[in-house]
Formats: C-alpha cells, sequence, structure tokens
C-alpha cells in the first residue's frame, strides 16, 4: 500500500503482530565466554561468566543477581560498537537475544511497533520496508540489535533512530523498577541519548538496560526526504525529495559496503566498530581556524559540525593507514580494522596515533564512538 492509497487505509485499522510469530529470521547465538568472538572487531579476552538472556524474564533476573552481588555488569547487544580489553571481563556478560515485534497501524497514526531489544535492527529495518513504514531506509547496513539503536542514537546518511522513537522501555538499575521514556525524555543529540549519558561509575553498562523501543512511522512505500547529497546523487534525484525505500536500502547498502561498513566475515576492512570516532562539534571560532575546504555543517545554538574522515585524512592518515595487525581500513579512514590478528592494544595504539596526529594538526580532539571496555585512550 502506498502513502497514496489513503481510502484503503481502514484495511488497517487495527492490525496486531504476534510477537511469537517468528516474522523476523532466527539468529544462531554463541554461548562462548570469548568476547572476541561475539565483537565486529573479533578482539576481547575471555568473560569471568557469560549469559544469553531469551527473555525479558531472564534480562531482569541476571541484571538483577549482577547488582544485588555487586558484580560487574556487561550487558552486550550485538557487539558492533565495542572494543573490549584482551583481559576480557571480570564479571558477567549478558548477551541480551529477546525476540518480538507487535503493534498497530491506522490510517490516522500510521505504524506504531514495540520491537524487543535482541531483534537484529537490520532485519527490522527490511521488514519496515517490506510493511511499508516509511523513515528507516537510510538506516539500512547498520550493524547490532534494536536495543543499543537508542543508546547511540545511531544515524546515517541524513537520518537518527531518535527521530522515530515513541517511547523506550527500560529496567532502571538503581531504582529497580521499570522505567519508561517518551521521545523527549531520552534526550537525543548527536550521537547521544540518555541512556549513553547514565553509564554508571566504572561500568561499561549504564544505568538503564533497554528492554523494548517503540517506534512510530508514516505509511508508504517512498522514504522520508533524502537530506544526504551523496545518496541523493546514486538516487538521481534531488537533495529534499523522495524515492521508493527499497531503492533507497539498496543504495544504501551499495554505499556501506564500498566504504567496508557492511558486516562480512571475509572482508577485513570489516572487522571493525564502524565509525571509529563521533564528527566533532566545534564552536563556530574553532571552525573559522580550520582549512577554507574543511566540511562545516551548522549543528545549532552557534556550534558547527566538521568531519572526523577529513581531518584524519588531512592529519596523514590515509586509507589502509598502519602497519602489523591494526590499520585504518582500506576503503574508509574512519573505521580502524583487525586485519586478523590485533589485540585491543594495537587498536588503542593506533587510535592514540591517530587523535593526537589531527590535534597536532588542526587543535581538535577526537572522541572514540565505540564502548571502551577495560580500555581507554
Amino acid at each position: 500500500m502506498s502513502i497514496a492509497d489513503e481510502e484503503d487505509y481502514d484495511l488497517f485499522d487495527s492490525c496486531e503482530l504476534d510477537p511469537t510469530s517468528g516474522i523476523l529470521p532466527e539468529r544462531e547465538i554463541s554461548d562462548s565466554p570469548v568476547l572476541a568472538d561475539h565483537t565486529s572487531f573479533h578482539i576481547g579476552g575471555r568473560a569471568k561468566r557469560f549469559v544469553v538472556a531469551r527473555t525479558e524474564a531472564e534480562v531482569l533476573d541476571e541484571v538483577k543477581r549482577a547488582d544485588e552481588a555487586g558484580e560487574p555488569l556487561l550487558v552486550l547487544s550485538g557487539g558492533s560498537n565495542m572494543l573490549v580489553s584482551d583481559d576480557g571481563f571480570n564479571g558477567t556478560v549478558l548477551q541480551i537475544a529477546t525476540r518480538g515485534v507487535e503493534g498497530e497501524i491506522s490510517g490516522c497514526g500510521g505504524a506504531v511497533m514495540n520491537i524487543a531489544a535482541g531483534e537484529n535492527w537490520d532485519d527490522f529495518v527490511q521488514l519496515a520496508i517490506s510493511r511499508e513504514w516509511r523513515g528507516v531506509e537510510a538506516l539500512s547496513g547498520i550493524p547490532g540489535m534494536v536495543g543499543s539503536t537508542v543508546i547511540q542514537n545511531v544515524g546515517a546518511y541524513g537520518a537518527e533512530v531518535g527521530e522515530l522513537v515513541y517511547r523506550v522501555r527500560t529496567w532502571d538499575r538503581q531504582e529497580k523498577s521499570y522505567r519508561t521514556f517518551a521521545n523527549a525524555d531520552c534526550k537525543f543529540s548527536y550521537r547521544n541519548s540518555i541512556f549513553k549519558q547514565s553509564r554508571l561509575p566504572g561500568s561499561p553498562t549504564g544505568r538503564y538496560v533497554v528492554l523494548e523501543v517503540t517506534l512510530q512511522f508514516l505509511l508508504g512505500n517512498m522514504s522520508m526526504p533524502i537530506r544526504y547529497a551523496e545518496l541523493a546523487h546514486r538516487l538521481g534525484i534531488e537533495v529534499g525529495e523522495h524515492a521508493p525505500a527499497q531503492n533507497v536500502r539498496d543504495e544504501v547498502l551499495a554505499l556501506r559496503r564500498s566504504k567496508g561498513m557492511v558486516i562480512d566475515p571475509d572482508d577485513h576492512d570489516t572487522w571493525s566498530a564502524g565509525s571509529f570516532f563521533t564528527n566533532p562539534i566545534v564552536t563556530s571560532q574553532v571552525a573559522a581556524g580550520l582549512p577554507e575546504d574543511a566540511p562545516r555543517f551548522d549543528a545549532g545554538g552557534g556550534m558547527v559540525k566538521t568531519s572526523a574522515a577529513w581531518l584524519i585524512d588531512h592529519a596523514g592518515f590515509h586509507k589502509g593507514f598502519g602497519e602489523g595487525a591494526a590499520t585504518l581500513s582500506g576503503k574508509h579512514t574512519l573505521a580502524l580494522t583487525n586485519r586478523g590478528h590485533a589485540t585491543a592494544a594495537d587498536m588503542v595504539a593506533l587510535a592514540r596515533q591517530i587523535r593526537e596526529g589531527v590535534h597536532q594538526a588542526f587543535g581538535i580532539t577526537l572522541v572514540p564512538e565505540p564502548v571502551l571496555v577495560g580500555l581507554s585512550l
């Protein structure tokens, strides 16, 4: 059904999806205690205890058990935004593997879908496009699970997941109770949220454990307005225009593959956490001091966003930079990659070298995007 078929909306006035119907593909989940087996970096030592939680009750039981015992807790989603120490994790690693998609669709409200935190994000994106729920098409190919997308407020090609969030249901580890956040309460900003900000002192896991994410969509088979110039060009349209959502997904996946940003076990350029550094947001004065050809985007409030990839490249760190086990991707300067036998120490050393080089060249300190477990820059 396209957005033009308004006379047919009454057919979908109250369409509920059974959360146990298996509408998203089943995925094999390893219970290996070696964290390298669970991260896209393929790096990380052993967990003292590794648990896979397939139901919400199991998630809560394990979180409560660890907190009551004063035991370190690492909640693991897809492992695609995490660099873990070679020493592993001296506590419980809880792999979220919950399933379920359900909701309601109506002509006036669009689609409002509740998705379990353990569902695979990109599988859900394909489902949404096939059901003509508009808005996630530009977020295709992002690895990880649904619950982690709101923590990081993942974004790509001019879209962010926070724009679609209706509410997020969590477990509050501090108050030992459920807490539900409306969109405005999530404090979404560039690669940030209240869930990321609430990380407990000395812990890689935040105060709030995400249990379920509710997203709200307009209906139709055409995309939301395309905001990213490179994507618009590939689609043969102008920025701000629409394209068939499936076409947008196909082009986004092609773009991401060309940059090593779609996970492929046989391609070491994808043995990474995607973009290792966030794009810096600086004052207008700092931006004015950058070279004339440096990218500049209005970030509001007198702040300017520039490109971390541009800064890295123009500080002398080009694609493929590095020797040995840890190098920059041969496809994208923002990705630090494991060439097959890198350690966490190798990755940190490369990240420090790049961060220091960019600061020396431009006076800007890059901020890492992945969660560093047992590590620091």
